[in-house]
């Protein structure tokens, strides 16, 4: 007789950061779910036969776990987290091969990089990403981080296609100049002017996770940046923790008592 399917209905969520060699297998292979099977895409570091998504920054980085103990611990969330002393052990952040990170580095804040974030198909629109970011709130608090960025990405490579969503990022939501990355290989985002966006078209081609970090009072950097090995286009979004207004920090954090 078959299993019953779990009920997804009513998750058991548990957060923690990756402990071991069987943990970084877990996010790997939701990575290759997510990132190659869903969205096709590639890169040096896929492992087929594994089904794993790989790179060499895995190793140097906090991998945080969203896990549902109803599903017999399956990890069923991942972010992929980079602090700046990290970075400078390793040599870089993943985002410094997109874009140039200068004025963040100028900053002399505490950096923290966001990557390779992915939930599980069964679980997206649910409490899921929300315990994430209470998990994650408490990382930046415990680690004293002034600013969270990373790439973020749409899919597919054609900016023409994406003209809409990106003319609007340009338009509305550009960083300040403290603030403003610029991509390595530039690719205009500014394709439509603000009369000829069609907002609403823009907010629909918009991908939820984009839009979930504009409402935390995110921004993005100078230009995107077509990454053909992964099949999408990537806007660099920055977050000041200093400058999120109230109602963000009620997204972003639980209230501590």
């Amino acid at each position: 007789m078959t299993s019953p399917s779990p009920d997804l209905s009513a998750p058991d969520f548990t957060t923690r950061l990756a402990r071991d060699a069987d943990d970084l297998r877990a996010a790997q292979r939701l990575r290759y779910d997510v990132f190659v099977e869903e969205l096709g895409g590639g890169g040096d570091g896929v492992d087929h036969d594994a089904r794993r998504e790989t790179d060499r920054f895995d190793p140097a980085v906090d991998h945080l776990l969203l896990i549902d103990r109803a599903r017999d611990d399956a990890v069923v969330g991942v972010y992929r987290l980079m602090r700046d002393d990290q970075a400078r052990e390793f040599g870089q952040f993943y985002t410094d091969d997109e874009y140039d990170l200068a004025p963040l580095r100028a900053s002399g804040r505490r950096l923290l990089e966001l990557g390779r974030s992915c939930l599980h198909a069964d679980y997206r629109g649910g409490a899921g990403m929300m315990v994430m970011w209470q998990a994650l709130a408490d990382y930046v608090a415990e680690h004293g981080i002034g600013i969270l960025f990373g790439v973020a990405s749409f899919h597919g490579t054609d900016p023409e296609a994406l003209a809409h969503p990106l003319s609007n990022l340009h338009h509305r939501h550009l960083g300040p100049e403290d603030l403003r990355v610029r991509s390595r290989h530039y690719q205009p985002m500014n394709l439509l002017s603000e009369a000829e966006c069609d907002r609403r078209r823009a907010v629909l081609e918009t991908p939820a996770l984009i839009k979930a970090y504009l409402r935390l009072g995110g921004v993005v950097g100078d230009g995107a940046f077509v990454d053909r090995a992964f099949n999408t286009t990537d806007v660099c979004l920055v977050m000041d923790t200093e400058r999120l207004n109230a109602r963000s920090r009620d997204i972003y954090a639980r209230e501590r008592r």
